[in-house]
């Protein structure tokens, strides 16, 4: 339950938001926060209200048409119909595992990424990547939470690891159940901003929620020991409170995805192939055995790995499959979609 001064800011609440309400709105409605779904229910937050809301809000709809945890509704004041889902800052989404026609929305309005895995054999540079294309694809800040030092023989040798995927990127290492060992995570979830968790399951989210709260409530599983991997133990999509403020909002886990819709992003993360891209001779370059293909040039020179352009290949081709699939959903649908 919300403290009776909890305000919209605490929320998370921004001039981006209000400034979609038109004066008729901000009369007859309340904005409120989506902090969790359950099978057929949406819990909502805002001031004066903290509960949940019936199955009219988890209806299937347009594909980015449906609430997502961490969307900002409008909400009738006297009824708590939802009148409609504001734009949103960020978007998590991927592609429906096991059905391409549908798009599953994983977070809203999200300020901090933290991409979590563990000093074992769950590190996965090719995972790492696409986790941090999700990221800088809607313009989220990354942190890679390395967890399980304790187990580690050699944990400075994940964290090089993580450091080289990209300049500047913030990779921090924590046992998870070390109070003070996660205190420097908790100091990028201050009053009304929003922190993301993305990761395998069994890499150690909800151990680190718990610390983070200050509390064990969220059930926790040990990895299987014959192969480093971990069982589901969240099940749903919930924002957690801090007590700085801030707000913890914990995924279920997610071994795999895949990309779609992400140019920007992918541009980002292999920003060093994007340049090479514009130097080739040929604008249609297939970078295999064209004359000037600057690829080529810097695969022979040794400044570019192998398994990175084929890393970078590999996404590059997923993401224009995913895009044409997103396109075609748009056109059975006649629902053009919004970029988030």
């Amino acid at each position: 339950m919300l403290a009776p001064e909890t305000t919209l800011a605490d929320l998370g609440w921004k001039p981006f938001f209000a400034d979609q309400l038109s004066a008729d709105e901000a009369q007859a409605c309340l904005p409120v926060r989506v902090t969790a779904l359950y099978r057929g229910l949406v819990a909502v937050m805002g001031e004066g209200v903290d509960q949940l809301i019936g199955s009219r809000l988890a209806e299937s709809r347009g594909d980015e048409d449906r609430a997502t945890v961490g969307d900002w509704l409008l909400v009738n004041r006297e009824t708590l119909v939802l009148e409609r889902i504001l734009d949103r800052t960020s978007l998590f989404k991927r592609p429906a595992p096991g059905d391409d026609r549908r798009l599953q929305l994983i977070a809203a309005n999200v300020d901090t990424l933290f991409i979590v895995t563990s000093c074992n054999d769950d590190f996965n540079i090719a995972r790492l990547e696409r986790y941090l294309v999700l990221a800088r694809e809607v313009s989220v800040t990354p942190v890679i939470v390395l967890t399980k030092i304790d187990l580690a023989d050699d944990p400075e040798h994940f964290r090089e690891a993580a450091l080289a995927l990209q300049p500047g990127l913030a990779v921090e290492l924590v046992n998870a159940r070390d109070p003070a060992g996660v205190a420097r995570l908790a100091e990028r979830c201050g009053r009304g901003q929003t922190v993301a968790l993305l990761g395998s399951s069994g890499v150690g989210k909800s151990t680190l929620v718990n610390t983070l709260r200050g509390s064990d409530s969220i059930t926790t599983q040990a990895v299987r020991d014959h192969d480093d991997k971990g069982r589901h133990t969240t099940t749903v999509r919930e924002m957690h409170r801090l007590a700085n403020g801030g707000w913890l909002m914990d995924t279920p886990g997610m071994r795999e995805f895949r990309i779609a819709d992400a140019p920007t992003g992918i541009a980002d993360v292999f920003d060093d192939i994007a340049a090479l891209v514009l130097e080739c001779r040929f604008t249609n370059c297939s970078h295999v055995g064209e004359p000037g293909c600057a690829i080529q040039a810097a695969l022979s020179a040794g400044t570019l790995e192998p398994v990175r352009l084929a890393r970078w290949a590999k996404l590059a081709a997923e993401d224009e499959a995913g895009t044409a699939q997103q396109a075609t959903r748009k056109q059975r649908t006649g629902k053009p979609g919004k970029r988030n």
